[in-house]
């Protein structure tokens, strides 16, 4: 089965950027739609963009304008570019396939926006 490893989170103070990036161990060339999730503490956790296999995208309204999801089916790798981040973005990022039984969760990244 295909595994995910999420990388690319850190500490940054509001304002910046990070590229997040998921690798699978299998091909996601078949997954229609790949999307990417975050977790706050004490906080459900949520959708906040989605990705089709012919490059349609969508977002949360709390990211639209900031966050930029793309997938490389080649590399196995969908990734997301984060800017102008805030506080509220503070949270452990997640990617997984949005559509049938979700794939083992990996591990996630953590993304701590703090001055």
């Amino acid at each position: 089965q295909v595994q995910l490893v999420e990388s690319g989170g850190g500490l940054v103070q509001p304002g910046g950027s990070l590229r997040l990036s998921c690798a699978a161990s299998g091909s996601i060339f078949s997954i229609n739609v790949m999307g990417w999730y975050r977790q706050a503490p004490g906080k459900e956790r949520e959708l906040v963009a989605h990705i089709t296999r012919g490059g349609f995208a969508n977002y949360a309204d709390s990211v639209k304008g900031r966050f930029t999801i793309s997938r490389d089916s080649a590399k196995n790798t969908v990734y997301l570019q984060m800017n102008s981040l805030n506080p509220e973005d503070t949270a452990v990022y997640y990617c997984n396939r949005i559509y049938g039984a979700p794939l083992p969760w990996g591990q996630g990244t953590q993304v701590t926006v703090s001055s």
